[in-house]
């Protein structure tokens, strides 16, 4: 397992990934030892290189600095179930600055009345701006939960608009 950790406009975020492609990202945290505790115990000895990771810190910077992006990077889905990697899937292409519901995307993987069971899917997604869960609102219109917090989703919905 190899891991980076680096420094965004946001905060500090850590990046892991194995041989099958990316393991794991954190959202910006407030200090570089915080988004080590979030990769801590994924190996029993990760390797800090940067390298590994190829222009994948320059694009994520690039993004928290309102650059629109692509994140087209494998995944290393070992652990995640069938349903998780639907709803990730369809979650990776909701275009930059647009949102869609929960429910749309549970309709769209053909089981329309698994809103909440995307938005648990989503509360386990290991890959945050590269399957871009912020952009999962409620069907009123709400934020609905986001893992880092709600003002974090707020902060990253105004960026992905050139609000900030």
């Amino acid at each position: 397992m190899n891991y980076t950790i680096f420094a965004t406009g946001f905060g500090w975020i850590a990046v892991a990934g194995s041989e099958q492609g990316l393991s794991r990202i954190t959202l910006p945290q407030t200090n570089r030892e915080e988004a080590l505790g979030y990769i801590a115990g994924l190996a029993p000895q990760p390797v800090a290189d940067s390298s590994f990771f190829g222009d994948l810190i320059l694009r994520l910077q690039g993004y928290f600095k309102g650059e629109r992006v692509e994140f087209p990077d494998a995944l290393d889905l070992r652990g995640s179930t069938p349903f998780q990697r639907n709803v990730w899937a369809l979650t990776r292409a909701i275009p930059y600055g647009e949102t869609r519901t929960y429910g749309w995307i549970a309709k769209e993987i053909g089981l329309p009345r698994a809103g909440r069971a995307v938005g648990q899917a989503l509360a386990r997604n290991r890959f945050p701006i590269v399957v871009p869960c912020h952009r999962v609102v409620a069907s009123d219109g709400s934020l609905g939960g986001f893992s880092n917090g709600l003002e974090t989703k707020r902060r990253l919905l105004a960026l992905e608009s050139g609000v900030m």
